[in-house]
């Protein structure tokens, strides 16, 4: 498949129209998803009849927008009026969003063509897709393999071929994990850059939208169209500088590049090792100035997190009980409705994190574990900004395997929680995170992840397209 920037040349030169384009997406998803699960639905007549208006505006002459004409998916939590919106759960089933998200505004502002929406983790919670209350999604690069999570539908359509662009969500590594898993590129913005309004909410205070694609520069393209200060979202932030791709700068000459003494864990894959370890030379070879740092508080960050978010968790799930909209129990008695709503609503995984938060935040725990996690977050956040005074950027491996295979960890949740040990940290500190593919163990995809300070998005673009350009 073209990249996103290889379909608007395509365009503007007349070679293909929008709607061949979407055609060609929606042809290639019906003849192989089946075998993938990537999508949930796709919107085939709309998408089509949006298409053909952006062909009778590109004729007439008409500015268009950045993504005109280009076909994407969304996740299933993020809301596209008059369609459903069920973020993998059977509790809303057959809720349909009434308003859109401003990331839908914003893609379709700019022109973009929104072909269906991706399967995900039951509430974005989990590392595998393999929650879904619909189905399981697989990677595209081995079937029997998962494609990472919660966005391994999003992930796991770029990497097929389906869309140029797709957009999850990242709460603890759920963008950044499945690209890496799936071998495409993958970023988590600073928190804020992206308005998160008409994201159905796992952690408030965590939960960041951002774009997968083929390249760096595919993902930058998409950073600049929905990135911004939004009017229904108070933590956004205006953004002072836009890094379009024309303004990506693919050189390591100066750059100083920090490497964590924590960056490999004992039990990680030897061929992830290896594949870092020879990035990280490549880089130093072509210019960058390596700078060994030591950030003892980063073994905390995942501890923390699984703190943190089930509390938050637990928090935003409370509004589903189908008393206003999502399944509902049809019993007489009101506590009964409740009961039987939420527990045959909610997965396996959605429970044990509701119950995991309830208890954090119960009065007799909230100090130990709730309070003290918050500390340890400050403490973090404190050490990853005085690391950053001396390097531009920091890199680590994005996940301490390549895929597994499926059901292999789906028993058991501690082993699905350490698939995020790598990139918790930074959702924790609210910094831009990204991971692009550096070859290959066993045959399957391993990610190289960079960290930038915070709303340095640019500088993190510039240093993950630097080492993409060592790859070609």
């Amino acid at each position: 498949m073209k990249t996103a920037i290889e379909m608007r040349k395509a365009i503007a030169n007349g070679e293909i129209t929008a709607e061949e384009l979407v055609k060609a997406s929606l042809e290639k998803i019906h003849a192989e998803d089946a075998k993938i699960g990537a999508f949930l639905e796709t919107y085939d007549e709309e998408a089509l009849e949006r298409a053909r208006a952006i062909d009778a505006r590109l004729r007439a002459g008409e500015e268009c927008g950045r993504l005109a004409g280009i076909p994407v998916a969304i996740k299933d939590n993020m809301c596209q009026k008059g369609h459903k919106t069920s973020a993998g759960s059977h509790i809303l089933i057959d809720y349909v969003a009434t308003y859109d998200s401003t990331l839908v505004h914003r893609l379709e502002a700019a022109g973009a063509i929104i072909v269906g929406r991706t399967n995900m983790d039951e509430f974005a919670m989990g590392s595998s897709t393999e929650t879904s209350y619909f189905q399981k999604t697989r990677n595209p690069v081995d079937t029997t393999k998962v494609p990472g999570g919660s966005s391994g539908g999003s992930a796991a359509a770029v990497s097929a071929g389906f869309v140029p662009l797709a957009f999850g969500s990242d709460t603890g590594g759920s963008i950044r994990q499945p690209a890496s898993l799936c071998g495409v590129v993958g970023l988590k913005p600073t928190y804020g850059r992206v308005s998160r309004y008409g994201l159905i909410a796992l952690g408030s205070s965590l939960d960041q939208i951002g774009p997968f694609a083929l390249t760096v520069e595919d993902v930058a393209l998409a950073l600049e169209v929905i990135e911004g200060k939004d009017e229904f979202d108070a933590t956004s932030r205006e953004v002072a500088e836009k890094h379009p791709p024309e303004l990506l700068n693919r050189n390591f000459l100066g750059v100083k590049i920090g490497v964590p003494k924590q960056a490999f864990v004992i039990g990680m894959d030897e061929g992830v090792k290896a594949r870092v370890e020879e990035a990280i030379e490549k880089m130093k070879n072509a210019g960058a100035t390596m700078v060994h740092l030591d950030l003892p508080l980063l073994e905390y960050a995942l501890p923390v997190y699984y703190i943190l978010q089930p509390a938050e968790a637990s928090s935003n799930l409370g509004r589903f009980d189908g008393m206003r909209y999502g399944t509902r129990a049809d019993v007489p008695a009101l506590w009964d409705s409740y009961r039987k709503t939420r527990g045959n609503g909610f997965g396996r995984e959605v429970k044990r994190r509701i119950m995991l938060g309830s208890y954090i935040l119960s009065a007799g725990y909230y100090d130990a574990y709730y309070k003290k996690a918050l500390a340890v977050r400050t403490a973090i956040d404190a050490s990853l900004t005085e690391a950053f005074k001396s390097v531009d950027v920091i890199v680590l491996p994005t996940s301490p395997n390549v895929a597994w295979t499926l059901g292999e960890k789906f028993d058991d949740p501690i082993a699905m929680y350490l698939a995020d040990i790598y990139t918790v940290a930074a959702n924790i500190c609210g910094i831009p995170g990204i991971s692009v593919p550096c070859g290959e163990s066993e045959g399957l995809p391993v990610g190289l992840q960079f960290w930038a300070p915070s709303m340095e998005d640019g500088r993190l673009l510039d240093v993950a397209a630097s080492y993409e350009a060592l790859q070609i």
